[in-house]
C-alpha cells in the first residue's frame, strides 16, 4: 500500500508533486490524506505550493473505478498545474480524534462480543450496531468501564498483512457482518491490538489505548428487532 498513512498515520506534513488537478478533485503523486471509507471520514487540510497559494481540503475520496484518491476543494478554489511540486498539511486535530475513536471502536468489539451490523464515525463520536437478541440487556456503565480499563491498559497497536486465503480460513477474525473484506486480494491488513483483538481494517489508528483517553458511552439504541446500537464519545 503505498500511500503514507498507511505507513505511518502520524505524518502531518508532506511534500509531493501534482499528477492532475480539474473538475474533479486533486490528484497527487502521493498523500497523507485518508479517503472516505471503513466508517472513517476523508481527511480535511490545506495543500500549498512554493508561491503561497493555498488550496484547503474540504474532503478526501479514493474514485471507485482508478481507485486514485481525490482530493475535493470548493469548485471556485484556484488549481495547480500539473507537475506542481506542493506541501500537504493535515488537519491533525480532526484526524487524531479519528484515530483514537476508530481504536476505540475495536476496544468496544472486544467489550460486546456480538456480531457488529454497522459502524461510523465523526471528530465528535462514533458508534457501532450489534446484532444482539432481546435476551441482552447492556449496562451503559459496565461497558464504559470495562472499555476505560482496557484504554489504561495501553496496549501497543500494530498493522499486520496476511492473504485473503489465510483470512478466509481464519473468518472468525472478520467481526463486521454487513461488510467484509474481499478475500481474493492477495494482502489484506489487519489491526492488532497485543493480547486483546485482531481484525481486518484499512483505518488509521494510535499506537497504544492509553492515546484515546478516557471514554464515555452516550447511548444505547435499538435499532430493529435485533440490532443494538452503541455511541461513544472522547470525553475531553
Amino acid at each position: 500500500m503505498p500511500e503514507q498513512f498507511y505507513q505511518n498515520a502520524y505524518l502531518t506534513q508532506l511534500d509531493t508533486r501534482v499528477l492532475r488537478h480539474n473538475e474533479a478533485g486533486l490528484v497527487l503523486e502521493d498523500t497523507i490524506f485518508y479517503p472516505l471509507g471503513g466508517g472513517q471520514p476523508g481527511d480535511t487540510g490545506t495543500v500549498s505550493d512554493a508561491a503561497g497559494t493555498a488550496l484547503e481540503i474540504t474532503d478526501t475520496r479514493r474514485d471507485r473505478m482508478s481507485r486514485e484518491i481525490v482530493h475535493l476543494s470548493a469548485p471556485d478554489a484556484p488549481r495547480f498545474a500539473p507537475g506542481t511540486p506542493v506541501t500537504l498539511t493535515l488537519d491533525w486535530t480532526r484526524r487524531y480524534r479519528h484515530m483514537r475513536l476508530h481504536t476505540a471502536l475495536h476496544l468496544l468489539s472486544c467489550v460486546i462480543r456480538a456480531g457488529v451490523t454497522g459502524g461510523n464515525l465523526t471528530a465528535e463520536s462514533a458508534r457501532l450496531d450489534f446484532d444482539l437478541g432481546d435476551e441482552w440487556v447492556l449496562d451503559r456503565d459496565q461497558i464504559e468501564q470495562a472499555l476505560n480499563r482496557l484504554i489504561v491498559d495501553d496496549y501497543p497497536v500494530s498493522v499486520e498483512m496476511t492473504s485473503g486465503a489465510a483470512l478466509a480460513a481464519q473468518l472468525e477474525l472478520i467481526k463486521t457482518m454487513s461488510v467484509q473484506p474481499p478475500l481474493d486480494l492477495p494482502e489484506i491488513r489487519l489491526i492488532r491490538i497485543e493480547g486483546t483483538d485482531l481484525q481486518p481494517c484499512g483505518g488509521t489508528h494510535v499506537a497504544h489505548t492509553g492515546e484515546i483517553g478516557r471514554v464515555v458511552v452516550k447511548k444505547i439504541e435499538n435499532k430493529g428487532s435485533r440490532n443494538k446500537r452503541v455511541v461513544i464519545a472522547l470525553a475531553d
